[in-house]
């Protein structure tokens, strides 16, 4: 990897930053097609995007199959599915959807990509998760399910492992042109 730059948490965003040896759009059409999420995954939580196909607007949905036991932080949690729903799309540049468990009322949380060129063959990529938008009761249901744990609900060293396994896929030759 050219270089894991940055690991942030902040009272409602974690983050990890590193640069890419791929072009933006690249990058770009690898983050958004669900399907090469469980690639990327570093949580280790994310198992199959069945049916999906590449995101192309915000609104659009896909369904994950998720795997909460790698986290071991709810141990009466394992698998189930989320609809996510894209809320932000630019071309090259940023992904973000929101992941609401099936059957639930939407959570807040939102979980995205930037991507900004470093060059014609390099891009600095920024994973994140946001909670800004979580009700008071819902942080309060995930302690109380979590044994006391805060969010972030996935913590930074898994996003910068999702940074890492991008830049590895890119290595790979396995990101599209």
């Amino acid at each position: 990897m050219t270089g894991l730059e940055a690991g942030s948490a902040t009272a409602n965003r974690v983050s990890a930053t590193g640069r890419v040896a791929a072009s933006a759009h690249a990058v770009f059409v690898i983050v958004c097609d669900p399907t090469r999420h469980v690639d990327i995954d570093g949580s280790g939580m994310l198992q199959v995007a069945s049916d999906a196909r590449p995101l192309t607007a915000v609104g659009q949905t896909f369904d994950m199959d998720m795997d909460r036991r790698p986290l071991g932080d709810i141990p009466t949690m394992a698998e189930y599915k989320v609809r996510c729903t894209v809320t932000q799309l630019i071309p090259d540049r940023l992904i973000e959807w929101s992941a609401t468990p099936a059957g639930q009322p939407a959570s807040g949380v939102v979980w995205g990509w930037q991507i900004e060129p470093a060059s014609e063959t390099t891009c600095q990529v920024t994973n994140y998760c946001d909670w800004t938008n979580v009700s008071t009761e819902l942080r309060a249901n995930y302690s109380v399910r979590s044994g006391g744990r805060a969010w972030p609900v996935v913590p930074v060293d898994r996003l910068k492992k999702s940074v890492e396994n991008l830049h590895g896929i890119s290595t790979e030759g396995q990101l599209p042109e």
